[in-house]
C-alpha cells in the first residue's frame, strides 16, 4: 500500500535521488529518509528532473547510477 504523503514523489535531499511512493521497494529506504527529514515533495517526475534528482534504480526506470 502507498504511504500518506502530500505528493507522489518524494525526493532524498542527501542523495538527490527521487522515488515514486506508488511503486515503492525495500531498496528504496523511505522510512530512513522520512526518519531523518531528508525528504522534499515532488508532483511530478519531471519537476524532479529539472532540480537534477536522479531516478531511484529500485522504483523508476532511468537511474543514471
Amino acid at each position: 500500500m502507498p504511504r500518506s504523503y502530500p505528493s507522489p514523489y518524494l525526493g532524498n535531499i542527501n542523495t538527490r535521488e527521487v522515488h515514486k511512493l506508488s511503486n515503492e521497494k525495500a531498496g528504496c529506504q523511505i522510512a530512513t529518509i522520512l526518519a531523518h527529514g531528508h525528504d522534499v515533495p515532488f508532483y511530478s517526475l519531471d519537476a524532479a528532473k529539472r532540480q537534477d534528482y536522479d531516478p531511484c534504480a529500485h522504483c523508476l526506470p532511468g537511474s543514471k547510477r
